[in-house]
């Protein structure tokens, strides 16, 4: 296993591609969601890979202070179908964590998170702050961690 972190201006042509295909494999496809995946978001972002074999296997998009809250923010978060059950959710969002406090110094993340994984986030110190709402037709809660 391979764990990468780059800011978009560092990513090669091939890891972009991946990117964008897994995100709408799993956001688009696999959750029949239909919606705008490229937010203009992901140019000042930080994109932690997990590889293994040389393949996408996991990944997070880590947002600085300002973007999406007032907090950094991790979203995106994801596993490639074939590679769940093998603790890699846990080991993106605690990289994920490390990477907002040594870049952006910050303790301080906010997530939009889908309701039935707030146990999966609470496992990692986050607290739901928000009532339940749909993003995208989906059941979604606020989460901070402080």
């Amino acid at each position: 296993m391979n764990i990468s972190i780059k800011h978009f201006s560092e990513l090669t042509s091939l890891e972009v591609y991946n990117i964008l295909d897994l995100r709408n494999k799993i956001f688009v496809v696999e959750q029949n969601c239909a919606y705008l995946d490229t937010d203009g978001n992901d140019f000042d972002a930080l994109h932690l890979m997990i590889f293994v074999s040389n393949q996408l296997v996991g990944y997070a998009r880590l947002l600085k202070p300002g973007v999406k809250y007032n907090t950094s923010s991790i979203g995106r978060v994801l596993v490639r179908a074939e590679n769940r059950g093998q603790n890699l959710g846990h080991i993106i969002v605690k990289h994920a964590i490390l990477a907002i406090e040594n870049t952006y110094k910050t303790t301080e993340i906010t997530i939009s998170a889908q309701a039935h994984l707030q146990e999966f986030y609470n496992k990692h110190n986050f607290k739901t702050t928000s009532n339940e709402y749909l993003e995208d037709e989906i059941p979604h809660v606020q989460m901070q961690k402080i």
